[in-house]
């Protein structure tokens, strides 16, 4: 017979493996409601990305269910809710004006669109744009730098201060109590640099860089040239401060002539636009200016004229300093035999040659040394050049090649 302690001590057991049990079966618990915790957490996240997937395939089915829309031009405003527009068809009606719509948008020739059952003026749209004066941004900035040019000291001081300085520093002009220059004219022989700088504007500043090239504004039928034209200001005018650069000025800037045929009068319709559009009516805002043209003297002289191009800059040939700048900035990549490498023979040969050409030089030189399979350019690399690029017999009257043949 067991006695009372050994039954008290049963009972302490007992009461040991319950309570065991007990904390066991707790912990089990609390597992498994932190588990449905998580699994109800990621059931919630999945309900709200469906709910979300679901409202977005029903806004996108109640916007494709609603009824097509006209595009109008607006004639004028009657009174603060209704207007006289005109359809795309051609008929002119008086309709309603949301609410909704800005009344500082509501001007004549704005685009509308239009119910397509009340023709109630709905919203306003933008202006139309040609495609390509869109394409004419230079979004991605050139690499070159006012470090590449040589040379052209004078001629990049020049342009910093007339394009430059209005737009990073305009309280300096406000100060003084001036206008600042709106545009600046570069012109000089080909070859000298002009397009290169406007590249290395486009690098330095900050403003929305565009590109024209004169010849793309002459358009075949009548007035789709002065209309590019009227729209690549308002483009630069919205995406000021901007800088436009028409390159080749003189394919719609020549001297109008009163004896034309029905082609150079389209040119001169949209030289007319382009007086307008630069020094007009309008205001032009921080839009600044930049032509090039190689033919300064054909140019007509109303484009001239102080408040157009404020200052016409000349891109001359390189001189003695300007030419050795130049091959510095194109050798300083180049791998140079140095022991036989002649700088002053090299300015002497290029007397009379733009930087174009200097370039053309170096860039000869090297496919020389690349023919001859060398990891070096020698300097009669750039002899061999110099008679490639020009006669041999103008290189001859130097009197200096005979040594390195």
């Amino acid at each position: 017979m067991p006695t009372e302690h050994e039954d008290q001590r049963q009972d302490v057991e007992v009461e040991e493996q319950d309570t065991s049990y007990l904390l066991s079966y707790t912990r089990h618990l609390e597992r498994q409601a932190r588990r449905l915790e998580k699994e109800k957490q990621v059931v919630e996240s999945e309900r709200l990305r469906l709910q979300r997937e679901l409202n977005n395939i029903r806004g996108e089915l109640n916007r494709l269910r609603t009824p097509p829309l006209f595009a109008g031009t607006l004639i004028e405003m009657i009174d603060d809710s209704r207007a006289v527009v005109k359809s795309s068809s051609g008929p002119q009606f008086i309709v309603n004006v949301s609410k909704k719509v800005d009344e500082e948008q509501l001007k004549p020739n704005a685009r509308v669109a239009l119910n397509q059952r009340t023709f109630a003026v709905v919203e306003v749209l933008d202006p139309p744009q040609d495609p390509s004066i869109k394409a004419m941004e230079v979004e991605i900035k050139p690499k070159e730098t006012y470090d590449d040019i040589g040379g052209l000291s004078k001629a990049i001081q020049q342009v910093r201060e007339v394009v430059e300085l209005p737009l990073l520093k305009p309280h300096l002009f406000e100060k003084i109590g001036i206008t600042p220059p709106k545009g600046v004219l570069l012109h000089g022989p080909p070859g000298t640099g002009k397009t290169l700088l406007a590249k290395a504007v486009a690098h330095e500043t900050n403003a929305t860089f565009i590109r024209v090239i004169a010849s793309e504004l002459v358009q075949k039928f009548i007035g789709e040239g002065a209309r590019l034209v009227r729209e690549v200001f308002e483009f630069a005018l919205r995406n000021s401060p901007s800088i436009l650069f028409i390159d080749e000025l003189d394919a719609i800037g020549s001297k109008r002539l009163e004896v034309a045929t029905s082609g150079d009068r389209e040119v001169q319709r949209t030289l007319m636009q382009l007086l307008s559009s630069m020094d007009g009516f309008e205001n032009r805002g921080d839009v600044r200016v930049i032509g090039a043209t190689n033919r300064p003297d054909i140019l007509d002289p109303a484009i001239l004229r102080p408040g157009r191009f404020d200052r016409l800059i000349e891109i001359p040939p390189a001189d003695k300093e300007g030419r050795e700048e130049i091959f510095k900035i194109h050798l300083r990549n180049m791998n140079l035999e140095e022991s036989e490498f002649d700088m002053k023979t090299l300015i002497k040969l290029s007397d009379g040659f733009s930087g174009a050409e200097i370039r053309n030089i170096c860039i000869e030189a090297g496919m020389f040394a690349i023919r001859d399979d060398r990891d070096s350019v020698l300097m009669n690399d750039f002899i061999r050049a110099f008679k490639k690029v020009k006669d041999e017999r103008m290189v001859d009257d130097f009197g200096s090649l005979e040594g390195y043949e």
